[in-house]
């Protein structure tokens, strides 16, 4: 697939391109189930891994996993370093590609799918808006952005989905047994939110009531870190506008509408 004529100087910034093999598992995961119908129905569905880093091993490992649930996706990683570019290119197979470009995701189709992942770190929050207008505009009609932020190992994630109207959910996502409390995941949240994990916002007091509904649950400890969980989310959803169900929270997920978190 090239890219457009119009091709011009790639949008964005290099980011400190740190990556590690399996670190993004979870947001693959949660991709491949929630969007699986939809990459399925398109004929030859494109999946781009923006910012993909210093390595490829996440793009690699995205095409394995969406290929789980929709057989007939490929992967373009995308990075607007042409190093990195260069350093990818071995690792192309069928289905795998690599190309310099940002923002302004040069193919010359729109993309199924565009995972943007511990790229807005850097970024002011003030940026964020216009970047994701920017993605979301890119995407086919069906398409999903997903952009949000992990730690190093992938063990506490958090990110937003967002179709071509703007964002529709987040998703919080944990290794159970890393966790203390639910607020842990607060270091984790995507630029458009973490700066507003402060009382008066909304995503405080989320945070907050998770905290809470967690302590509640400290009886089921006994039965292990999952149920202890399942009972916090069963009890959260009570005030919270939760989307998913026990088989996304026996993965250590919780997934709520975008209106319910969005900054005041």
């Amino acid at each position: 697939m090239a890219p457009p004529p119009s091709a011009k100087r790639p949008v964005g910034t290099v980011t400190r391109g740190t990556t590690n093999p399996n670190r993004l598992r979870r947001m693959d995961r949660w991709i491949a189930d929630a969007h699986g119908a939809a990459l399925r129905r398109a004929p030859a569905p494109v999946a781009v891994d923006l910012g993909y880093g210093a390595a490829p091993w996440t793009a690699v490992e995205l095409l394995q996993r969406l290929r789980t649930a929709a057989p007939a996706v490929s992967v373009v990683g995308i990075e607007i370093e042409p190093a990195r570019v260069a350093a990818a290119k071995p690792y192309e197979r069928e289905g795998l590609t690599f190309r310099h470009g940002g923002f302004e995701v040069p193919l010359a189709e729109p993309p199924m799918l565009i995972r943007a992942a511990n790229v807005l770190r850097q970024y002011d929050e003030g940026e964020v808006a216009a970047v994701w207008a920017r993605l979301c505009a890119r995407l086919a009609p069906d398409g999903l952005l997903v952009e949000g932020t992990c730690d190093e190992i992938g063990r506490r994630h958090v990110w937003v989905a967002l179709d071509r109207s703007g964002p529709r959910t987040v998703t919080f996502a944990t290794r159970l047994g890393s966790l203390e409390r639910p607020s842990d995941l607060a270091e984790r949240l995507p630029k458009a939110l973490i700066h507003r994990n402060v009382p008066g916002e909304p995503v405080h007091a989320f945070l907050r009531d998770f905290d809470r509904a967690w302590a509640a649950a400290a009886p089921y400890a006994s039965l292990g870190a999952r149920q202890r969980w399942i009972k916090s989310v069963r009890d959260l959803s009570a005030d919270w506008p939760v989307v998913d169900g026990v088989r996304r929270w026996r993965q250590g997920e919780v997934t709520v509408n975008w209106a319910a978190l969005a900054p005041s």
